[in-house]
């Protein structure tokens, strides 16, 4: 049977601090009164944490353990807790209690005035200024320009979504911060909201400054689906025609050099380059072609989840 809310929790090696994120949650949830369920998503963790995710759930049944394998990332544990929630408004938060759960009922409130996705903004931000903070604003900026979507914060987990807006998306790689983008392009009413973030008391962050690389490189893959997912050609084969045009232009001057200005093929370079060009040109149209046809049995095929998933508790 489905409840009203569904917290979503990805775990990593954060034994200390599950236990104060859980009880901060019971107390926001009684306070409002919500039908709630919480899914913690142990990640792989090595340390206490699913050791004490289990004697919560012992004592709650409202709280659901998904417990990986082994170490798969942030996107994996979303996309667990997603699949195995059943709430029709999703949250999904940090587990290392940055985020405040008190911030909730007021994104809550933004979905029931009719919103589909309300991003939480960290304002202001209690990390390291050099280290996390200032890659994070250059990098909100970049997916803004290029993806359109104008937020703030990318990065903070602390969302609340439409239930069947979120399960319409398929989560890989380090693709959850992009989960905006992705309902943006769905036709999703977004909204941004300024929460408390608080400074890490507990364990070490899983972030760092090569996070900030990984993220602008997965910003390609998401331009590219959400621009020409259905349409591989048209990118291929637009830059291949474009290649192709540039070749004839620069062959047409190699002629009229020859015959107007008697400078011989074989000393010219622009020859080479226009061959380049062309078969350049010809080489990215066929690789159109054939990402059409791996697009078409993508969108055609069951796709396979990217996590194993060792055990459940109340569930």
């Amino acid at each position: 049977m489905g409840v009203d809310l569904s917290v979503i929790i990805p775990v990593f090696n954060e034994a200390e601090s599950v236990g104060k994120l859980y009880a901060e949650l019971k107390d926001v949830i009684g306070l409002h009164h919500y039908d709630a369920e919480i899914v913690f998503v142990d990640d792989g963790s090595t340390d206490a944490t699913l050791k004490n995710l289990k004697r919560i759930a012992s004592d709650d049944r409202t709280v659901k353990v998904v417990s990986f394998r082994r170490n798969y990332g942030q996107t994996p544990a979303m996309s667990a807790g997603i699949e195995n929630a059943g709430g029709r408004i999703i949250v999904t938060m940090d587990a290392d209690l940055q985020n405040d759960p008190h911030d909730i009922p007021a994104m809550i409130a933004l979905i029931e005035s009719g919103y589909d996705l309300v991003s939480g903004w960290r304002k202001p931000r209690r990390d390291k200024f050099l280290v996390r903070t200032l890659p994070s604003m250059v990098a909100n900026h970049i997916i803004g320009i290029v993806t359109g979507v104008r937020l703030h914060d990318f990065g903070c987990t602390l969302k609340a979504y439409k239930a069947d807006i979120l399960k319409g998306i398929k989560l890989y790689g380090e693709m959850h911060r992009f989960i905006p983008v992705y309902a943006a392009g769905m036709g999703a009413s977004i909204a941004e909201i300024q929460t408390h973030h608080r400074p890490r008391h507990y364990g070490k962050t899983h972030y760092g400054f090569m996070k900030t690389i990984k993220v602008l490189l997965d910003l390609l893959t998401v331009k590219f689906l959400a621009d020409f997912s259905t349409r591989p050609l048209h990118l291929f084969g637009g830059s291949g025609l474009m290649f192709m045009l540039a070749s004839f232009f620069i062959g047409v001057y190699v002629l009229y050099e020859k015959f107007h200005l008697h400078v011989f093929a074989y000393r010219n370079p622009l020859l080479l380059l226009a061959v380049f060009l062309f078969l350049i040109g010809f080489e990215l149209i066929l690789i159109g072609l054939i990402a059409e046809l791996i697009i078409r049995l993508y969108h055609e095929s069951m796709s396979n989840p990217v996590y194993t998933i060792k055990e459940k508790i109340n569930l």
